[in-house]
């Protein structure tokens, strides 16, 4: 039996995988790419809100009524922004999570590159050999007909 052909499956297989991990590591990439737009929001909401409770300026000189209500402006928006923290804390976490199953789907398909490769290059000189030992046989028969006396 052909030793060739099943060592082509194998390659073809390999290389089937190996697609199937960059399709991994490209869907995960997009997810790391949107989820680092969505902490960019949150940043610039929190440096937002911070701006806007700090620049409301000092409640202290207005009369009592608008005092009490810049006073519960400050204290609502900066509640906002504890909650907006909070959640960012959590999104981060989770883009964490999200980036070591990137480096992981990574790693595995580059290890599958590293064998598909080692698969194709031991096929190549598989083939190698075998024309080489064609060439030889051929030349040895040449020889062998040019020595017979005829």
């Amino acid at each position: 039996m052909n030793k060739t052909k099943p060592q082509s499956h194998m390659i073809r297989n390999l290389s089937t995988l190996v697609d199937l991990r960059s399709s991994e590591v490209t869907r995960l990439q997009t997810e790391m790419a949107a989820k680092e737009t969505v902490r960019e929001r949150y940043q610039k909401n929190l440096e937002r809100l911070t701006g806007l409770y700090q620049n409301s300026g000092a409640s202290g000189k207005l009369p009592m009524a608008l005092a009490s209500n810049c006073g519960d402006y400050k204290q609502a928006v900066m509640q906002m922004a504890d909650s907006h923290r909070l959640d960012l804390s959590m999104h981060e976490a989770d883009m964490a999570v999200s980036q070591r199953a990137l480096t992981a789907a990574y790693v595995k398909r580059e290890v599958l590159d590293q064998v598909l490769q080692k698969k194709q290059l031991a096929e190549v000189h598989q083939e190698q050999a075998k024309e080489r030992k064609q060439h030889d046989e051929l030349a040895t028969q040449l020889w062998l007909r040019s020595q017979k006396p005829g």
